[in-house]
C-alpha cells in the first residue's frame, strides 16, 4: 500500500505541472523568433509579428506595477511565445517550466469572449496568472519548490488555492484594467443565470466539480464572482492575505478556506451564500417560464435556418451524441449528418447547403493548424471540403447560392473578407480592409454589399455594411463596447444580437429607414430562456436561441411590429458592472485605455537558449527502486531531458542516466546514456560484480492525420541500443565482458471518431500497435509484438464492446532478456515466453452517476463497470512442462468497478476493483482461481 501511495504522490506531483495545451516541437524549424525584453516579461515572438510583441509588452510593463499590490510585489521574468500559426483562441501560464503562450487568432464569439484587441486582452488576464505564481512562492509552497523545483510549487499551489480563484481573479483583473472584460459581459452569467432563474440550486460540490447528467457552469463565472464579491466587500487587499496564508498552508489542512474566515469572520460556506446572494440581486429580474421542466439536461440546439416555413435545420448536441445536423418539422426530428471536428459549431444554411468550417491540422507541426470550408447537401448527405490549408471563420452562402464570403484571419493578425466560388472555394475577391477592421457574422446583402459585426483597434464594435468592391465601411450603430453578432438578414433587415445594459437581446434594424427596433422574446414579462442569439428569419417568421438549465433552447415567433420597439442605440444602456462597483473606485480602472507605444529595442532570439532549462525533481518509489529525475524544457518546447538516478535496494546496484529528445525538426531525434554500477549477479553460489554502460540514440516521425470526422495518428520510429558490461577486477579474470547492439522498431497508429459527454468510450475507434526488436551486433536475438484494439457501439447509446489481440514471438534461444510489455490474460502472473497469442473482449456500461461527495474532498460523478474475458496460448520449447515442450491456455474471464470523481474540487482521478475469475491454472504464480486487484488513478489532474 504505502508503495501504491508514493506512486499516487508522484503522480500527483508530474501531473500538475502538465494542465496546459502544450505542443512539443510544434513549431517548423524555418520560424524565425524575435524578443522584446522588460524586467517583468520576455516577449518571444515570430518575425513580422513586432507590433503585436511590442503592444504585450508594453501592456505588461505599464499595469504591472499598479496592480500588482492587490496580490504581491513579488517578481520574476516570465517569458511568453506568441503562437500566430494556429486557429485557436486561448493561451497558458503555467510552471515546469514557468512560461506561457499566447495563441493569436482572436474568437468571432465576442459575447463570450469580448471584443477587446485578442493580444492585449491575453495580456491582461494571462499576466494576472504570472502575478499569482510569482507570489504563491510562499511558506509550504515554497518549501516543496525547493525540494522539488517548479513542480514543487505548482502541486503546493493547486492543493492549496483552488483553480477558481486563478481564473476569477484573472477575469477580474481584464474587467478592472478595460472598459470590457468577461465580467461586463452578460453571456458569461448565463448558467448561473439559467440556474438560479428557474429554482437549481445545486450544492457547492456539484457546481465545482460538474455533472454527467446536469448542466454545471465551469468555474471562471464562479471565481469571478468569489473574487468580485471578497473586493467588493472587503478591499481590494483581501485576496492578496488570503492567497499568501492558503499558499503558505498558514493554518494547515483546508489552508484556503481558513484563511477566508480569518479575514472575512465568515466561514467558507457563509462567504460562499453570500457572494451569490449579492449576484442573484443583480439577476433578480430573470423571471423565467420553467413550468414542465426536464429531470436533466436535454441537448444544446444551436444556430438554427429555415428550410423552409414550417422547417428548421440546426446543430444538435446532447452528453451521449456528438453534434449532428438535424431538421425538425413540426416536433419530428430527422438526423441528417454528424459535424466534422470543429474549433466554432457555427454554420450557415442556404438552398438545400450547410456550410461551415471544419478543423485540420498540420500534419507534423503541432501549432499550425487550419479551418477548411466544408458543404454539406442535405439531401444527398454528402460533403464536399472546397478549401485547403486556408484559415477561415463563419462562412455564409449569396443568395444565389453560388458565391461564399468567409472572414480569412491572417498570421499577422490581419483579418479580410474573401469572396469564395462556393462549388470550388476558389478565391474571387479579397475585399480591402480599408479601416484595419477585425470582421465577425458576415453576411450577404444584396449583390454587392456584405452585413458583419467589426471590431474596431480598441476593441469597440458595431454593425457594419461592407462595399464589395471598394471595401468602404457604412457603420449602422455607433462604436461601443457592448458585443454585437449573430446575424441574419431577409425582407429589408437585419436582425442581430446586441448587448444592452445586463441582458443579450435581439434587434432589428430596417436597412430603407436606417432605424433600431428592439425585438420582444418575452411572453408576459417571463422567458422560457436566458438571452436571445443566432436568429433566423423565414417572410414574417423568426427563431433565435436562448440558454437554459437544459441545453440552448430554440424558439420561433414572429417578426412583426407588434413585437418591435424602436430603440436609438445612442440611447442604450452602458454595459453593466453587475453591482461591483469597485471596478470604477479602483486607481487600476481603464488602464488598459492608455498604455503608451512606448518603443521597445527587439532583438533576436536565439532557438539554442535555456536548451536544457532544467525545472522540477521528480521522485519515483516503487520498490525496490528508489529513483529521482531532474526534468528539463526549453520555452520554445523543443527539447525535453531527464537527468535521473535510480537505486535498486534488492541488487543494490546504482544507476545514472541521461536521456533528451529534440523536437525541432521533421523527425524527433532521441538520444540518451544510462551507467549503472554494482550490478549482482550469482555464479557457483558466490555474488558477482558488474558494471553496465547502455548507449541510445533514435529517430521518431509524429504525424497527425485529423480530418472530417475522425482524429488519426501515426508513429513510426528506430532506435539503436548499445549495451556493455563489464565485470569488476576481482572477477574478470573469471568471466568476459560482453557487448551487443540491437534496433527498437515500431509503429502505432490510432483512429477514433468524437466522443460525446457520456461515452466511456469511442463507439468507433482503431489503435494498432508494431514492434520489431533484433540484435544487430554482438548476440543474437529477436522479438516482435503487434497489439490492437478495436471499439465498436454497445447495445445502448453509451455502452462499448472492445475486441482486442496481441501477437508475441521471440527468438529461439535469445541471448537479450527484452522488456515484455505483451498484454497477459488478466489475473495471472506475467511471464515473458517464446510465442504467445491473445483474444479478449470487454463490454463497458454506465452503472449510476451519483453527483455526490464529501468534506470537499472526494466527489464521485459516475460508476460504470465492464465485463471480460481473456484468453492467452503461449508455447516455449526452452523448458518442459510434463516431459513436453512448454504450451497451456490462460483463460481469464470476470467484471470490474470503475469510479470516476474529483479530487479537492478540481483533480480528475478514476480507480476501480477488479475480480478476475481463473479458467487455467496459474502456472507461474499463486494458487487459487479469485483474485481481486485494485486499479489505481489512471489520471489525476
Amino acid at each position: 500500500m504505502i508503495n501504491r501511495f508514493c506512486q499516487t504522490l508522484l503522480l500527483l506531483l508530474t501531473t500538475a505541472t502538465f494542465a496546459s495545451a502544450q505542443q512539443f516541437g510544434g513549431n517548423p524549424p524555418a520560424i524565425k523568433w524575435k524578443q522584446v525584453n522588460t524586467p517583468a516579461s520576455k516577449v518571444i515572438f515570430p518575425e513580422g509579428m513586432d507590433s503585436a510583441a511590442m503592444r504585450v509588452a508594453n501592456i505588461i510593463q505599464y499595469i504591472n506595477p499598479q496592480i500588482k499590490q492587490t496580490i504581491g510585489f513579488k517578481q520574476k521574468q516570465v517569458s511568453i511565445v506568441l503562437q500566430n500559426q494556429t486557429t485557436i483562441s486561448n493561451a497558458y501560464v503555467g510552471l515546469a517550466p514557468f512560461r506561457s503562450e499566447f495563441y493569436l487568432t482572436p474568437s468571432q464569439n465576442s459575447f463570450e469572449i469580448g471584443s477587446l484587441y485578442w493580444p492585449g486582452q491575453l495580456a491582461i488576464h494571462e499576466f494576472r496568472h504570472v502575478q499569482q505564481y510569482n507570489n504563491f512562492n510562499v511558506g509550504l509552497s515554497h518549501a516543496l519548490r525547493v525540494v522539488f523545483g517548479e513542480g514543487g510549487q505548482a502541486l503546493g499551489n493547486d492543493l492549496s488555492i483552488p483553480n477558481w480563484f486563478f481564473e476569477g481573479d484573472a477575469v477580474y483583473n481584464e474587467t478592472l484594467v478595460s472598459q470590457q472584460g468577461r465580467g461586463r459581459l452578460p453571456y458569461f452569467y448565463n448558467g448561473f443565470r439559467a440556474l438560479w432563474a428557474t429554482g437549481k440550486n445545486y450544492s457547492w460540490m456539484k457546481l465545482r466539480n460538474g455533472s454527467y447528467v446536469d448542466y454545471i457552469p465551469d468555474h471562471y463565472p464562479l471565481g469571478y464572482m468569489m473574487v468580485a464579491y471578497g473586493r467588493e466587500k472587503y478591499g481590494n487587499d483581501f485576496w492578496g492575505k488570503v492567497t499568501h496564508d492558503a499558499a503558505a498552508f498558514k493554518t494547515g489542512f483546508y489552508p484556503f478556506q481558513n484563511a477566508i474566515k480569518n479575514y472575512s469572520g465568515l466561514n467558507y460556506k457563509n462567504f460562499r451564500e453570500n457572494a451569490f446572494a449579492h449576484f442573484k440581486k443583480q439577476f433578480a429580474n430573470d423571471n423565467m417560464i420553467d413550468d414542465q421542466p426536464p429531470a436533466h439536461f436535454v441537448a444544446h440546439e444551436e444556430y438554427p435556418a429555415y428550410v423552409n416555413d414550417s422547417t428548421l435545420i440546426y446543430l444538435k448536441t446532447t452528453y451521449n451524441h456528438i453534434p449532428q445536423f438535424v431538421l425538425r418539422t413540426g416536433a419530428k426530428e430527422r438526423f441528417i449528418a454528424v459535424q466534422s471536428i470543429n474549433t466554432d459549431s457555427y454554420f450557415t444554411y442556404h438552398n438545400g447547403k450547410v456550410i461551415y468550417a471544419a478543423y485540420r491540422p498540420d500534419v507534423r507541426w503541432g501549432y499550425r493548424n487550419y479551418n477548411e470550408l466544408v458543404v454539406l447537401d442535405i439531401n444527398t448527405r454528402k460533403e464536399q471540403r472546397i478549401t485547403h490549408k486556408t484559415k477561415y471563420f463563419s462562412p455564409a452562402f449569396s443568395d444565389d447560392s453560388k458565391t461564399i464570403v468567409a472572414v480569412d484571419v491572417e498570421p499577422s493578425g490581419n483579418s479580410t473578407l474573401h469572396l469564395l466560388d462556393a462549388s470550388t472555394g476558389k478565391l474571387l475577391n479579397a475585399i480591402p480592409n480599408r479601416d484595419k477592421l477585425f470582421y465577425t457574422y458576415p453576411k450577404f446583402y444584396g449583390a454587392d454589399k456584405i452585413v458583419t459585426a467589426v471590431r474596431n483597434g480598441k476593441g469597440e464594435m458595431a454593425l457594419a455594411s461592407i462595399d464589395i468592391k471598394t471595401g468602404a465601411a457604412k457603420y449602422f450603430t455607433p462604436f461601443s463596447f457592448e458585443p454585437i453578432g449573430f446575424i441574419a438578414v431577409g425582407d429589408g433587415k437585419i436582425i442581430f444580437s446586441k448587448t444592452t445594459g445586463a441582458y443579450d437581446k435581439l434587434f432589428v434594424l430596417s436597412v430603407k429607414t436606417g432605424k433600431v427596433f428592439l425585438k420582444d422574446t418575452s411572453e408576459e414579462n417571463m422567458s422560457p430562456e436566458i438571452g436571445a442569439y443566432q436568429p433566423a428569419v423565414i417572410n414574417s417568421k423568426m427563431a433565435w436561441v436562448g440558454f437554459t438549465p437544459y441545453g440552448y433552447y430554440i424558439r420561433e415567433g414572429t417578426l412583426s411590429e407588434n413585437d418591435l420597439n424602436e430603440t436609438p442605440l445612442s440611447e442604450a444602456e452602458p454595459i453593466s458592472d453587475f453591482g461591483v462597483t469597485k471596478l470604477e473606485q479602483d486607481s487600476a480602472a481603464n488602464l488598459f485605455a492608455s498604455v503608451p507605444s512606448t518603443p521597445l529595442t527587439i532583438t533576436k532570439y536565439s532557438k539554442a537558449h535555456g536548451l536544457f532549462n532544467f525545472h522540477s525533481i521528480f521522485p519515483n518509489l516503487n520498490d525496490p527502486n528508489y529513483s529521482l529525475e531532474l526534468a528539463g524544457e526549453n520555452v520554445l518546447n523543443t527539447f525535453q531531458s531527464r537527468l535521473s538516478f535510480n537505486y535498486n535496494r534488492d541488487e543494490g546496484y546504482k544507476r545514472i542516466g541521461y536521456t533528451g529528445i529534440y523536437g525541432a525538426l521533421f523527425p524527433y531525434i532521441s538520444a540518451g546514456a544510462n551507467y549503472t554500477f554494482d550490478r549482482k549477479g550469482f555464479s557457483k553460489g558466490n555474488s558477482v560484480y558488474f558494471n553496465e554502460t547502455d548507449l541510445h540514440a533514435g529517430l521518431e516521425l509524429p504525424l497527425n492525420f485529423t480530418a472530417g470526422k475522425t482524429s488519426t495518428f501515426l508513429s513510426a520510429g528506430s532506435d539503436v541500443y548499445y549495451s556493455q558490461r563489464r565485470f569488476q577486477e576481482a572477477f574478470r579474470s573469471q568471466f568476459a565482458d560482453r557487448h551487443y547492439t540491437y534496433l527498437n522498431n515500431y509503429i502505432s497508429f490510432s483512429n477514433e471518431i468524437q466522443q460525446a459527454k457520456q461515452q466511456i468510450n469511442p463507439r468507433l475507434a482503431q489503435s494498432i500497435s508494431l514492434n520489431y526488436k533484433t540484435a544487430i551486433a554482438g548476440l543474437s536475438a529477436t522479438q516482435f509484438l503487434g497489439t490492437g484494439s478495436f471499439y465498436f457501439p454497445g447495445l445502448s447509446i453509451n455502452h462499448s464492446l472492445v475486441i482486442s489481440g496481441a501477437y508475441q514471438q521471440k527468438g529461439a534461444n535469445n541471448s537479450i532478456g527484452f522488456s515484455n510489455d505483451f498484454p497477459f490474460s488478466k489475473g495471472y502472473t506475467v511471464e515473458s515466453l517464446e510465442k504467445m497469442q491473445k483474444f479478449g473482449t470487454s463490454y463497458h456500461f454506465p452503472i449510476a452517476y451519483p453527483d455526490a461527495g464529501f468534506a470537499n474532498l472526494a466527489y464521485l460523478l459516475r460508476v460504470r463497470g465492464y465485463l471480460f474475458y481473456d484468453h492467452t496460448h503461449a508455447t516455449d520449447g526452452s523448458f518442459l512442462l510434463n516431459g513436453k515442450p512448454f504450451k497451456a491456455d490462460f483463460r481469464s474471464a470476470g467484471a470490474a468497478l470503475f469510479f470516476d470523481g474529483k479530487l479537492f474540487n478540481q483533480g480528475s482521478v478514476s480507480f476501480g476493483i477488479r475480480y478476475s475469475y481463473l479458467l487455467d491454472d496459474d502456472l507461474f504464480g499463486g494458487n487459487g482461481r479469485n483474485r481481486i486487484e485494485l486499479v489505481l488513478p489512471v489520471s489525476i489532474f
